[in-house]
């Protein structure tokens, strides 16, 4: 036994070993994880020195991606940016107990006053709702009711309004869809919900908007804002509710269309409906895939011999070519709205919303 096989060898059993010299909660489900699916993910060479052999799980990657974006970046506004990020950062809370992800989001949403932006052109905004969701994180790690009381005025206002036409753009479902569920009202998020569906919903993929209808586009990012909605929307759903069954075949749909166009390299491409179109790898989009992919299989939405392979192909390629070994989470395309925006899609291009998405996927990728 020599190389690769000596090292995957060697990393079982230094896991193992040191994590239950340290028994506890995250400590077992680490060498779990790792014992039932019987591979590693390991990193690459380039990234081993910085998180070293035996750390190769996908929570440990996922803490030192967060920790690189907490030691390199100042909090930020309370944009739909830094809610995704903050949605992450509380997913990895939630699943490792580390108290320090929770007080950085805490330290972001206090910052804010647990409110959100606003705009009297342009109300009820989902971009503007979607720190909601950190809010909404942190209320149920300690109730504390001014962390939601913003957001509850605003989406009550925004049912009261009466008005379904304010998710214009396929982003939104993400932005403002699971908060809705959340808060107990999943029937006027659904009413929302088809509006858009109506409008941009192509045979399991969606459009970003109307100016792409009828065109062979379909963002990558833009359908991983749609599936990652999905995901949360039904993990926030009582088993009882009437939506669930429209959003399962949503969902599963997506799934099937998204098996079809994964790249070898486990990726998937800016334009799902063009291979040529700026090909190359890219985070955001992959990540929320797998994250979405990943908890369908965990949920028993969908079947794990065919999805659950998928999931760790997206979850292995972008830890072998995106991560750095310092933790940056790279091949993130910049803010835009079509494959086109901000290419070539570089190895040293990075956001708050794509880590926010990866640290998504470590935590489900974890759980499978």
């Amino acid at each position: 036994m020599a190389g690769p096989e000596l090292r995957r060898m060697l990393v079982i059993r230094r896991l193992s070993l040191s994590n239950w010299r340290r028994p506890g909660r995250r400590q077992r489900r680490q060498v779990g994880d790792l014992m039932v699916r019987r591979r590693t993910f390991l990193l690459g060479a380039s990234a081993l020195p910085l998180l070293g052999a035996a750390a190769a799980t996908p929570l440990d990657v996922g803490r030192a991606a967060a920790d690189h974006w907490i030691r390199t970046a100042s909090l930020g506004d309370n944009n739909w940016q830094n809610a995704t990020l903050h949605s992450g950062v509380m997913a990895l809370y939630e699943a490792t107990s580390a108290t320090k992800y929770r007080d950085y989001t805490l330290s972001w949403a206090n910052k804010h006053d647990f409110k959100l932006r606003t705009s009297s052109s342009n109300p009820h905004f989902a971009d503007y709702q979607a720190a909601g969701q950190a809010y909404l994180d942190l209320y149920e790690d300690k109730r504390e009711p001014q962390r939601i009381a913003a957001l509850v005025k605003e989406i009550d206002a925004t049912v009261a309004s009466g008005r379904v036409d304010y998710w214009w753009w396929v982003d939104a479902l993400h932005m403002a869809m699971p908060i809705f569920a959340r808060l107990g009202k999943a029937d006027y998020g659904d009413k929302l919900y088809r509006w858009t569906r109506t409008r941009l919903w192509d045979n399991g993929l969606w459009w970003r908007d109307k100016k792409y209808v009828g065109r062979n586009v379909y963002w990558s990012r833009g359908n991983g804002w749609a599936i990652a909605a999905l995901a949360k929307t039904l993990d926030a759903l009582p088993a009882s509710s009437p939506f669930r069954a429209g959003y399962v075949a949503d969902f599963r749909a997506m799934a099937a269309s998204l098996a079809r166009v994964q790249r070898s390299d486990g990726f998937w491409n800016v334009n799902l409906g063009d291979p040529k179109d700026h090909p190359g790898p890219e985070t955001s989009g992959t990540a929320f895939f797998t994250y979405g992919l990943a908890w369908g299989v965990r949920a028993g939405v969908l079947d794990a011999s065919v999805y659950r392979p998928i999931a760790l192909r997206g979850w292995d390629g972008m830890v072998s070519a995106a991560l750095h070994s310092t933790g940056k989470v790279g091949y993130v395309q910049g803010q835009g709205q079509q494959p086109s925006d901000h290419q070539p899609v570089k190895r040293d291009d990075t956001a708050n919303f794509g880590v926010g998405a990866f640290l998504l996927a470590s935590t489900q990728v974890a759980r499978l």
